[in-house]
């Protein structure tokens, strides 16, 4: 609003000195000594008596130099037909003038011209005297117009006024997003306010001022767009993206491999919380032309890790019991149901893949997927499976020693050991304690982003004072 004020101000101002300029172009100014109304133009001929005496024409040509106001101390001395001029003037056409008159007055055969030009004083302000004169006297004559002119731009701001409530209630009630709202109530203001400009300007007799103001408004959008292409780009981007909403207030993107919780939209950029709780902003026009993951659009995420058992350990039962830890973990939806799957056989373990979905609006992925992994490992140990290391060959620089047993002491060792039956594991369902879901190191398995923003509420804001274009 600070800025409008200003503009308005500027405007007003400029357009009364505008008033006050053309009102003294149309009125002639008046030079500080006033015009000779007789020509400057010397007579063909001056009659006088016959058999003219120098002194009779001498007396007549100071009587008429001095007759015009012209001169200073006007003398005119006459020789035999030469004509001496002398005397002072203020400007070189009454200098002129004067040895034009002597050369055509009869019996002058000659004219010597010593009238010099008066040289203005240091001090003397008569000239500054007479243009402010002239400029306070074309003022007061513009009043009419400029009281005119500023009950045009009274009423043009009462119509602003009005258009914009009118706007809001008819036009702008369609709009549901905010930044949409407010271009379209400026475009209807801006052109209130561009008619009431064209008729002040009319008002003041500006009429080729008028036409070119409004001819002129799209060439400077025009400059004004090159000379700014980028922040027009990010204005024209974040339109786009307000009509489109491909993200809302609170969702987890991705966009050029940044990831965060959307904060604010403004003209500018995209205002992004990391999950490290850093503040990102990231131009609009590169939100618009880039790729965009939005991971809360849908609230359903699949995760999934890898697991590896041992060569001897039965490949159904494993997935069974798998399955059955995803299935009763309290996080875990049904719906998708998740799966078992055997994804590749290893050097020393068969791989198996475990999928699941939660819903990530409730649950955080990395405490879930953390909780998932322990529970599979610790149920995997207590039904005996192996899952061994990737077999790696082992080099021993000094070699191994071999102790040689005879045939006959490998019998005897053999008969000496007590034959115990292999022990095959129970098949037992799987039962998960909540005490087992999560532990204290995990802490709760709900989401980050409560705690993301709270933190985010303590820090300072980046944009305090800019507009969020979320907010309808």
């Amino acid at each position: 609003m600070i800025n409008a004020s200003r503009i308005l101000i500027f405007l007003l101002v400029s357009g009364i000195c505008s008033v006050v300029c053309v009102a003294q172009e149309e009125t002639p100014e008046e030079p500080v000594n006033p015009p000779p109304a007789e020509s400057l133009s010397a007579p063909k001929a001056v009659n006088v008596t016959p058999a003219v005496e120098d002194s009779e024409i001498s007396a007549r040509l100071t009587r008429i130099l001095k007759a015009t106001e012209w001169f200073e101390d006007p003398q005119v001395d006459v020789e035999e037909g030469v004509a001496f001029l002398s005397g002072s003037t203020n400007d070189e056409k009454y200098r002129q003038w004067a040895g034009d008159l002597s050369r055509n007055t009869q019996d002058v055969v000659a004219v010597v011209n010593r009238i010099e030009i008066r040289q203005p004083d240091l001090f003397d302000l008569s000239a500054s005297y007479g243009t402010v004169k002239s400029i306070m006297r074309n003022t007061v004559q513009s009043i009419p117009i400029i009281l005119a002119a500023l009950l045009v731009l009274l009423f043009t701001f009462l119509a602003m006024f009005i258009s914009g409530h009118l706007a809001d209630y008819t036009i702008l009630s369609r709009f549901q997003n905010k930044l949409l709202r407010g271009v379209v109530r400026k475009g209807v203001l801006l052109l209130v306010f561009l008619l009431g400009i064209y008729l002040v300007l009319q008002i003041a007799g500006l009429t080729r001022l008028a036409a070119t103001v409004l001819g002129g408004t799209g060439l400077f959008g025009l400059i004004v767009g090159i000379a700014f292409r980028d922040i027009a780009e990010n204005f024209l981007a974040s339109i786009l993206i307000s009509m489109q909403n491909p993200f809302r207030y609170g969702d987890l993107i991705e966009v050029e491999g940044i990831q965060g919780y959307v904060q604010r939209v403004n003209t500018r950029g995209t205002l992004l919380m990391s999950l490290d709780g850093n503040h990102i902003q990231i131009p609009n026009s590169i939100i618009y032309k880039s790729k965009i993951l939005n991971y809360t659009s849908n609230p359903k995420v699949r995760l999934d890790f890898l697991v590896g058992v041992g060569y001897d350990v039965p490949i159904n039962e494993a997935q069974s019991i798998a399955k059955e830890i995803l299935e009763s973990h309290p996080a875990v939806l049904d719906d998708p149901e998740p799966t078992v799957l055997v994804e590749g056989l290893g050097s020393s373990t068969v791989n198996l893949r475990l999928y699941y979905w939660i819903d990530g609006h409730k649950f955080s992925v990395l405490k879930v997927n953390s909780s998932m992994m322990r529970l599979v490992k610790t149920k995997f140990e207590e039904r005996g499976f192996s899952m061994p290391d990737d077999a790696r060959e082992v080099i021993f620089p000094q070699g191994v020693p071999v102790t040689m047993v005879s045939a006959e002491e490998a019998a005897a060792t053999k008969t000496a050991l007590p034959q115990q039956p292999v022990q095959q594991p129970s098949r037992s369902p799987v039962e998960i304690q909540d005490e087992e879901t999560v532990t204290d190191a995990e802490g709760s398995l709900a989401s980050e982003y409560t705690e993301l923003e709270r933190q985010s509420q303590q820090a300072r804001d980046p944009e305090e004072d800019s507009t969020d274009l979320l907010t309808s």
